[in-house]
C-alpha cells in the first residue's frame, strides 16, 4: 500500500513538472515545440482507444450488476440532480463575476469573421432528442459516439436483468473482465503522463503564442477565477454538505485526474484515468463509477457552462446590450439545459454558443475575438469538468451505500 502511494505521489510530481518544462519548452523553442505535436496526439489517441469500449462495458455492468430497477432509479436519479445542480451553481457564479467585474469594453464587429459558425445547424429539440437513439449500435460504436453508446449499454444491461440466471451471469462476467481489461491498458497508458503532458502543453503554448494571451487577459483572468472558484470552494462545499467527509482531502487524492484533463482537454480521453482514480485513490466502488463517471463524460458540463456565461455576457458588453436580470436569468437557464442535452451533437459548445448568442441577438462574429484563446481555455474548463464529474460520482457512491446498509 506505502509503494502503491508513493509511486502515485511521484507521477503527480512527474507531471507537474511536465506542465512546467512544457510551458517553458514552448515559449524558449516555439518551431520545436509544434513539430513534436505528434508525441502528445499519440498519447490523446491511446487514451482515446480505451473510452468506447470502456463505457460500454462499464455501464453494462454497472445495469446489471445493480440487480433491481429499483437500484438503477436510485442511484440514476441521484446522478442527474447532482450533475444539474453543479452545472446550475457554476454558471451562477460566472453570473455574479460578470455583474462585480464588467469586462469587456464596447467595440465594433466590422471586419470580424467566424465563419464556423455559418455551418452549425439551427438547433432542435427533436434533433438532440433523436440523437440520443442508435440506430446502429456498431456505428455508434466505432464512431465513438458516447451518448449513443451509453442508451444502448443501459438498456442491455436492463434487459439483461429479465434473462435467465446463468445467461445473465455471463454477460456480466464478460463485461466486467473486458472492464477490468481497459484499466489494464490504462495502468500502462498513465505511466506515460509526464511525456504526453509535455508534449501537449508545449504545443499549444507555441501554438497560440503569449501576444493573443496579453491581450485577452482580463476575460482568460475571469474565466480562469471562476473556474478555481467553484472547483475549489463550490465543489467541495457541495460534498462537506452531502457526505461529511474532509473534501480536500478527496480532491487531494485525484488530483492526477484534472491535471490529466488540462492536458488533454478532453473529458472522454481522460475517463479511463478517472475510472481508474476515483476506485484505486478517491476509495468509490466499482459500481458507483461505472455508471456515474462515463455519463458524467458526456452530460457533465460544469466548466464549459460557466465558460460560455462568461463568454456570451462579455460579447453582450462588446456590442453594448445590456443584459437585465430576466435576460441573466435566460442566459442561465438556457447554460444549465443545453449543457445536458446538446452533449450528444458534434461541436457541442460551439453548437451552445451560437445557439444562446442567436437567442439573445447577439452578433456570432464576435466569436472571432475570443476563438484566439478557446483552446487554452478548452483546457481549463475540461479540468473543472472532470472534477465535477469526479465530486458527484463520491456523494453518489456515498449516499447510495448509505441507503444499501439503511435498508
Amino acid at each position: 500500500m506505502f509503494q502503491l502511494i508513493k509511486q502515485h505521489s511521484s507521477l503527480n510530481k512527474m507531471v507537474m513538472l511536465g506542465i512546467v518544462l512544457g510551458i517553458t519548452f514552448g515559449i524558449v523553442l516555439p518551431e520545436i515545440a509544434l513539430q513534436q505535436k505528434v508525441i502528445g496526439t499519440a498519447f490523446v489517441h491511446f487514451l482515446k482507444m480505451l473510452v468506447v469500449p470502456l463505457v460500454f462495458a462499464s455501464i453494462f455492468s454497472a445495469v446489471s450488476g445493480l440487480g433491481t430497477l429499483e437500484q438503477l432509479k436510485n442511484i440514476g436519479l441521484k446522478t442527474i440532480f447532482l450533475y444539474l445542480l453543479t452545472t446550475a451553481l457554476s454558471v451562477l457564479l460566472a453570473i455574479m463575476m460578470m455583474n462585480i467585474f464588467s469586462i469587456g469594453e464596447i467595440t465594433s464587429a466590422e471586419g470580424l469573421v467566424y465563419s464556423q459558425a455559418n455551418d452549425v445547424e439551427e438547433f432542435s429539440g427533436t434533433r438532440m432528442f433523436l440523437s440520443f437513439i442508435p440506430t446502429n449500435i456498431f456505428q455508434a460504436l466505432a464512431t465513438g459516439d458516447l451518448m449513443k453508446v451509453i442508451v444502448f449499454g443501459v438498456l442491455l444491461g436492463i434487459a439483461s436483468l429479465y434473462l435467465k440466471d446463468e445467461e445473465h451471469e455471463t454477460l456480466l462476467k464478460l463485461s466486467t473482465a473486458m472492464s477490468n481489461s481497459m484499466l489494464k491498458i490504462a495502468e500502462w497508458i498513465i505511466k506515460l503522463t509526464p511525456i504526453g503532458v509535455f508534449s501537449l502543453i508545449s504545443y499549444v503554448v507555441a501554438e497560440q503564442g503569449i501576444d493573443v494571451i496579453i491581450g485577452l487577459w482580463k476575460y482568460m483572468l475571469l474565466v480562469i477565477a471562476v473556474l478555481l472558484i467553484h472547483g475549489l470552494l463550490t465543489l467541495p462545499l457541495v460534498l462537506s454538505l452531502l457526505t461529511r467527509i474532509n473534501p480536500y482531502h478527496y480532491l487531494n487524492a485525484i488530483k492526477e485526474v484534472p491535471l490529466m484533463a488540462f492536458s488533454t482537454a478532453s473529458s472522454a480521453a481522460t475517463l479511463p484515468v478517472s475510472m481508474k482514480v476515483a476506485q484505486e485513490e478517491g476509495g468509490v466502488r466499482k459500481e458507483s463509477a461505472a455508471f456515474v463517471l462515463p455519463l458524467g463524460a458526456t452530460v457533465s458540463m460544469d466548466g464549459t457552462a460557466a465558460y460560455l456565461t462568461i463568454a456570451v455576457m462579455y460579447i453582450a458588453n462588446l456590442s453594448g446590450v445590456v443584459l437585465n436580470f430576466g435576460d441573466q436569468l435566460l442566459l442561465g437557464i438556457t447554460v444549465v439545459a443545453l449543457s445536458v442535452g446538446v452533449a450528444a451533437l458534434p461541436s457541442a459548445s460551439l453548437v451552445m454558443m451560437v445557439v444562446i448568442l442567436h437567442q439573445i441577438g447577439l452578433s456570432v462574429e464576435y466569436l472571432a475575438l475570443i476563438v484566439a484563446v478557446d483552446r487554452i481555455l478548452d483546457m481549463a474548463r475540461t479540468s473543472l469538468n472532470v472534477t465535477s464529474d469526479m465530486v458527484v460520482t463520491k456523494i453518489v457512491d456515498i449516499l447510495s451505500n448509505k441507503k444499501q446498509i439503511a435498508t
